[in-house]
């Protein structure tokens, strides 16, 4: 778990932004790269497509690894995985595959590069139901793979008084980027398991909101809303409904109309603050929320930062199992726990990316997260150790203004009661966890809470390293125990 010092101040909020940006612009695919999204139950996340012979391909290794606990060999042309107890033989330029020890024919050759196994895309509906045990729906033009029954469905309701207002219900709680033009809102989902309204194109009869039209291309989801005035949005209901008006009518009734399209009836939604420009729905990360989460309570942004990635592997736990491996799966894990207990969680990278400390600390800030937390892996000693920051002398501070070095200062006794909570819960679970502070980057350039956890083997040695099982308890002992002083977190003023 290598950190680093330096000493150098923060001169710039303009340059912080930047390294945001910066930051969450090299997580995410480019516009032009292909990528699967995957939804389940357990995960969301997107996987880069490559093109082989013409057709298009996806490691299977890293689709199954989100899912469960997954290891794979190979010898040779030969290639074996084990998905949980499910066994599985390939053969590199061979069609036919042999999954829980009956055969499968692929509609492609399976191919084996550096030890990594690539299947066609045109395959995931027939095999990987054998693998997970769910029913798959895989839409192949669009590549969104859908796992189980997680389908986010819309509807809508439209009030035609003048002006006129669209309630966009959904299912489950949504965070779009919504941006305009004009005659036009845009919204895009990337992370959501959104799916057709029924039809691909819905008129409203209205002269002012004429009508909504769905897409799907490259892994996400597009609605967009045409009208003959500009539009604004602003979120309701727990985030399941965006309403849409006028910028003249911006004004959200309390009681909607009877509805004027298709859709159900929406009872008395919560106007919010309007979104009015690209971009306004910052953090991008996953914001679901579980349908059992109280909806009254304030969904705190929560900062999960897989360390290392990209050319920075991080320790090296074995001699193929590098760190930044182990923290990314982990991170997933955590995500999903902190989700179901109400925040809004955002990875500060879902994927392979290189991101440099000051661009971690950056993001954060920026996003202004009610806590900050980073974790690592280590091969060495057993359970697991929570850091905080040990802060340098940075000098006087200037009022509201910190050192960079010494931007934890403010949050510091908060960042050591969740320690505190993190070291109880883990230990309940009989994990031997100890808290430390020590001179940590970024802890100490994060201005809200933060703490670092840091993840040793248990009982199995190493192997609990990538052991869904092992990694569970520790996310949902973090994840209580920031539940559990959740009033006391917050950017410290």
């Amino acid at each position: 778990m290598p950190f680093t010092t330096t000493n150098h101040s923060l001169t710039k909020r303009t340059l912080a932004i930047l390294w945001a940006i910066l930051t969450l612009l090299s997580a995410a695919p480019s516009a032009d790269e292909k990528h699967i999204s995957v939804y389940s139950p357990v995960a969301i996340y997107t996987l880069p497509v490559v093109d082989r012979a013409g057709r298009e391909y996806i490691g299977l290794l890293e689709l199954l690894e989100p899912l469960g606990r997954v290891s794979s060999q190979s010898e040779g042309r030969r290639w074996r995985l084990r998905y949980n107890a499910v066994d599985a033989e390939f053969v590199a330029g061979s069609t036919r595959a042999r999954i829980r020890g009956r055969d499968f024919d692929f509609i492609a050759p399976f191919l084996l590069e550096n030890s990594r196994g690539l299947v066609p895309l045109s395959s995931l509906s027939g095999f990987l139901p054998r693998f997970l045990g769910a029913p798959v729906n895989f839409r192949e033009s669009a590549r969104r793979l859908f796992v189980g029954d997680v389908g986010i469905q819309i509807s809508f309701q439209l009030d035609p008084s003048n002006p006129p207002h669209l309630a966009v219900n959904f299912s489950a709680p949504v965070n779009p980027t919504i941006s305009t033009e004009p005659g036009k809102l845009r919204m895009v989902f990337k992370r959501d398991p959104v799916v057709s309204p029924g039809s691909q194109s819905i008129s409203f009869d209205n002269p002012v909101i004429t009508h909504a039209t769905y897409s799907e291309n490259n892994g996400d989801a597009e609605l967009d809303l045409a009208a003959n005035e500009p539009l604004l949005a602003t979120f309701s209901n727990d985030r399941r409904t965006i309403m849409i008006s006028t910028v003249m009518g911006s004004a959200v009734p309390q009681t909607p109309a009877t509805p004027n399209a298709v859709g159900t009836g929406l009872q008395n939604p919560t106007p919010a603050p309007p979104l009015s420009a690209p971009g306004a729905n910052i953090p991008p990360g996953n914001a679901n929320n579980n349908a059992n989460n109280n909806n009254n309570v304030h969904r705190i942004l929560a900062i999960v930062d897989p360390a290392h990635g990209g050319e920075e592997r991080g320790a090296a736990l074995t001699d193929k199992l590098a760190e930044k491996d182990v923290t990314l799966g982990f991170s997933r894990l955590l995500r999903h726990e902190l989700d179901i207990r109400g925040f809004a969680v955002v990875l500060l990278r879902d994927g392979d990316a290189t991101s440099t400390l000051d661009q971690r600390a950056a993001a954060a800030n920026v996003l202004r997260a009610g806590i900050y937390i980073s974790l690592h892996a280590v091969a060495q000693g057993s359970g697991a150790r929570v850091y905080t920051a040990l802060l340098p002398v940075e000098g006087t501070s200037k009022g509201i203004f910190h050192a960079w070095n010494a931007a934890q200062a403010p949050s510091l006794p908060v960042s050591r009661i969740v320690s505190a909570a993190i070291v109880a819960e883990m230990q309940k679970r009989e994990f031997l966890a100890q808290a430390s502070s020590a001179s940590l980057r970024p802890l100490n350039n994060v201005f809200m809470p933060a703490v670092a956890v840091e993840l040793a083997p248990g009982a199995n040695g190493v192997a609990d390293l990538t052991s869904a099982n092992y990694q569970q308890r520790a996310a949902s002992a973090i994840a209580n125990a920031v539940a559990s002083v959740r009033d006391r977190l917050g950017v410290q003023q």
